[in-house]
Parts: C-alpha cells; structure tokens; sequence
C-alpha cells in the first residue's frame, strides 16, 4: 500500500463524510455545505497528486490502476446524486454524466479483457476538471456565482458528452474487431 494508493484509499473514505456535511439539514445549513466542500476540495486534489505521484516515482499498481479512475467515478457519481437532492442540477444531466462513465468503464473492461489499456484522454480530464469545479460552485451555491456555476455546469456536460463520443471513436475497433 503505496502513497498514491493511500490517497485513493482516502478519495473513497471521505466521500460518506462529504455526503453527510453536505445533505445534513437538507443542505440547509450553510457551515456544513462548506465542510462538504472542503472535503470534495480535497477527495478531488488527491485525484490530482496520486497519479502524478505514481507515475514521478513509478508507484503504479494494479490496485491504483483499477481503483483511482472508480474512486473518481464515486466521489463526483456522489456528489451528483446529492445535488440532485438538493434540487441543483436536474437529473437527466446526471444521467448523461453517469451514462458516460458507465459506457467507458465497459469499453476498458473489454479492452483489459484483450490485454490492452485505455489511457485517459485530455478531453476526460477537461470533463474532470469542469465537473470538479461545477460542483464545488454548486456546493458553496452563491448567488452571486450562478452565471460561473451555471456556465461550467454545462460546459462539464458538453464536455462529458465530447470525451464519450471521442472515447469511442478512438476505441470502437474494442468492440466491432476484438483489437484496437
């Protein structure tokens, strides 16, 4: 158990802590929505350093390899779902955000299947980066941000929805040939 897999470990741990702060009194009391946002601040910048980490001192694992992309997938899947709860995103965004991570986690099964990796695009960590920030904005929730918060919401989605159709333009020979 290696840093960068302590860090993921730790993505996962604080991801019931973030989900508590945040939906405690129906999201209602302010002081617990910027602890929610702290935690998922740093959930989020553990994602960051665990990768650069692995990868600077050649710490990548299998365990790293498989649960830092589900880490991730869970903490943002997370974070989501309570937004809708707290009636700030609609939940069809939801859905195509996590239709989108359902449809690439499968392409990388059946690649890992034939032996193959999938590396993570620029286009998915752009989706990353904007999903992280919209839901930071989203947390805080100040009026003052709408137009921010707003504006990186439906870039996050655009980009959500461009990083899939990138994803299997590159790797659709997974799926119709058995090779890429």
């Amino acid at each position: 158990m290696n840093l960068p897999n302590k860090l993921t470990v730790l993505r996962v741990v604080l991801i019931p802590f973030f989900v508590v702060f945040l939906l405690a009194f129906g999201g209602s009391v302010w002081i617990f929505r910027y602890v929610a946002a702290a935690i998922f601040i740093v959930a989020s910048l553990t994602d960051l350093l665990d990768g650069k980490i692995a990868r600077k001192y050649n710490l990548v694992t299998n365990f790293g390899k498989f649960m830092d992309p589900l880490a991730d997938k869970l903490l943002v899947c997370a974070a989501l779902i309570c937004l809708v709860e707290l009636r700030q995103i609609p939940s069809w965004m939801v859905i195509v955000i996590v239709s989108r991570e359902f449809i690439i986690s499968g392409f990388r099964l059946v690649a890992a299947e034939q032996g193959l990796v999938i590396a993570a695009s620029y286009w998915g960590k752009f989706k990353t980066t904007f999903q992280m920030i919209a839901v930071v904005l989203m947390i805080v929730n100040l009026p003052v941000l709408h137009l921010i918060t707003t504006a990186c919401t439906w870039v996050a989605l655009i980009l959500t929805v461009v990083s899939l159709v990138d994803y299997v333009m590159k790797n659709h020979k997974v799926l119709t040939e058995g090779r890429m």
